[in-house]
């Protein structure tokens, strides 16, 4: 809450603030409750003038009008609300509540914080208007106005920050599962289809899901498929390397395919053996090395590929 000192300040006879008026002690509570008392009354008024500013800096476009008087009705009350009682704790469930609301909608956080500081500054030029006749209280209303008013857009904006970053990652751990495949084709045999660039980050997933897939489907081979892959580091080619090691280690075979020269470029500054892996330029070859591996005949008749498995 707001500090008790008091100050000499000069209060309106009729409604409006100026130098006509008698003198009074208030304490900083008492004009804080005054402002907010204030600015509730007007809340129609205001809240149009601020929506009209909204329009002007075509900010919320992506929602519809009434959206926008909805959202901008609950931020005015939210506003007023954390005036009143001096916690930012409600202000900061709200905030989050209200990024997760509309940023799904195309607002992005800077109309956020641009919106907020509108409403700031609606109010502050309303405050002016009715107070700026006596200097004296003008300054003691702005004294307690703009610091509580300048936190509420710090907070606002923090939440919005934080909700996000927390919606990139969700999104970017979304990609990355979805991005990587597992696909058991039959008993013991699965694909691992790799498409993108294949950072540092993005490899380490991967190969998390590679070793427990392998136990998942108890898999003896893994075709890992590499012919979408437009790029891989150093550190991610390392990374894969030490995958393979241990896929062996616990019982299966990397057999690669689609690996082109520039793919392989890394694994080759690296100091790989490249011979050390199981390579094929295609997927077909792949999973006939696959098959072969797991005991399995191929036979080509009519020129169609027909399998069956070794008693």
């Amino acid at each position: 809450m707001h500090s008790h000192s008091k100050e000499e300040i000069k209060l309106p006879e009729n409604g409006s603030a100026d130098d006509s008026t008698v003198l009074r002690y208030r304490s900083d509570n008492e004009l804080m409750a005054e402002l907010i008392d204030f600015l509730r009354k007007r809340r129609m008024r205001l809240c149009n003038i601020w929506m009209r500013k909204i329009a002007r800096e075509n900010l919320m476009s992506s929602m519809t009008p009434d959206e926008i008087k909805k959202e901008c009705a609950a931020i005015y009350e939210n506003y007023l609300a954390t005036l009143e009682t001096g916690s930012i704790q409600a202000l900061e469930f709200y905030a989050q509540e209200l990024s997760a609301r509309i940023l799904p909608l195309g607002v992005g956080t800077q109309e956020v914080i641009a919106i907020v500081l509108l409403l700031r500054d609606v109010m502050a030029r309303s405050l002016f208007s009715h107070y700026g006749k006596c200097p004296q209280l003008m300054k003691h209303v702005l004294d307690i106005y703009e610091p509580a008013a300048n936190r509420i857009a710090l907070t606002v904006a923090s939440g919005f920050l934080n909700e996000h970053e927390r919606i990139i990652g969700e999104q970017r751990r979304s990609i990355l599962e979805l991005s990587t495949p597992l696909l058991p084709v039959r008993n013991r045999l699965v694909i691992l289809p790799i498409i993108g660039v294949l950072d540092s980050q993005r490899v380490r997933k991967l190969c998390e899901q590679l070793l427990t897939g392998i136990k998942t489907h108890r898999a003896k081979v893994v075709v890992a498929d590499m012919t979408g892959v437009a790029e891989i580091d150093a550190v991610a080619a390392n990374y894969l390397n030490h995958t393979i090691a241990a896929a062996r280690l616990i019982g299966a075979e990397i057999v690669l395919t689609g690996m082109t020269p520039e793919v392989a470029e890394p694994f080759i500054l690296l100091g790989t053996d490249l011979s050390s892996l199981t390579m094929f330029e295609d997927l077909q070859s792949a999973i006939d090395k696959a098959d072969e591996l797991l005991g399995r005949t191929v036979v080509y008749a009519d020129e169609s590929a027909h399998r069956q498995e070794d008693l």
